[in-house]
């Protein structure tokens, strides 16, 4: 028996305001251990149709931090775009570009978490004086001016060059072709965050 998209889809959601509102609750619905959604085929079924997201969210590849569970957010939701250490190449500014221009998406989130372990190995490869060969060595390049920013040499370097790279991050969004322009139309936010491993909160940042 085939189920039949949904011939309703839930309207968008139209502010950044509202958008990231509903991040927020979908997080505390996780953290509390009450979620509303589930990966269930019923869902995925339900939002077959055309896509209305209201948020697309730039995170890490860490396998402890999928983005629509954190945020207790259902298939259709929001647009993932993820690289290791949330770093940003021409793909990922395209493929937030498109979920702006195409999709709609009143939110842009850049959410970086603890114990990052391409941030800490950025970290180790300073220290150490070091570069890393290959498309590893990319990630640490990219990474590299949030950890001289912060002071390698800090006990709290990892912590601190994590949060100044979402910052960083957050500032390349407005890179991307037609994102200021809304910005400042008040048609899209962008805002940046951090994930605790340990607790499950994610924190707005300033």
């Amino acid at each position: 028996m085939t189920t039949e998209p949904s011939a309703t889809p839930t309207p968008p959601i139209l502010s950044a305001e509202e958008a990231l509102a509903e991040l927020v609750a979908g997080n505390k619905r996780f953290v509390s251990g009450r979620p509303e959604h589930g990966h269930r085929v019923s869902a995925a079924a339900a939002a077959s149709g055309d896509q209305l997201p209201h948020a697309v969210v730039v995170g890490c590849i860490d396998s402890r931090v999928p983005l629509e569970a954190i945020f207790d957010q259902t298939f259709g939701s929001i647009c993932v775009v993820r690289s290791g250490g949330h770093v940003v190449d021409r793909a990922v500014l395209g493929s937030v570009g498109f979920a702006v221009a195409k999709l709609g998406v009143p939110l842009i989130m850049v959410l970086g978490h603890k114990r990052c372990g391409a941030v800490q190995a950025t970290v180790d490869a300073v220290r150490a004086n070091e570069h890393p060969e290959g498309d590893i060595g990319y990630l640490v390049e990219q990474l590299t001016p949030a950890v001289l920013a912060v002071g390698a040499d800090d006990p709290d370097a990892a912590e601190k060059a994590m949060r100044a790279h979402v910052a960083r991050t957050v500032l390349r969004m407005h890179d991307i072709a037609g994102v200021p322009e809304a910005v400042a139309a008040g048609q899209v936010d962008i805002v940046g965050a951090a994930y605790d491993l340990d607790t499950g909160l994610v924190d707005l940042l300033p």
